[in-house]
């Protein structure tokens, strides 16, 4: 992450605004008031997305079983999960 101050963030906002939305950067922007964050609108969406899977509970307990099952051969091919075997 690029930090920045709000002056220079300013100066350079719409190529900023470009960066992040095109290029998956984020800016930190310091102010004398406090600091933001600009980032794209798709990587803010899929951090929120991120967030609220990892707070569900036994998301994570789930994932780790499922690795373990993948690991064991505990799984199912395509065919038989849209059922063209039977």
């Amino acid at each position: 992450m690029t930090t920045l101050s709000a002056t220079v963030a300013r100066k350079g906002f719409f190529d900023l605004v470009k960066g992040a939305a095109n290029g998956h950067k984020t800016y930190r922007i310091q102010h004398r008031a406090g600091t933001a964050v600009l980032m794209s609108g798709d990587d803010y969406e899929s951090l929120l997305e991120t967030l609220e899977l990892m707070s569900t509970p036994g998301f994570k307990e789930s994932i780790k079983k499922s690795i373990q099952e993948m690991k064991k051969g505990e799984t199912f091919s395509i065919d038989q999960v849209l059922g063209a075997n039977k």
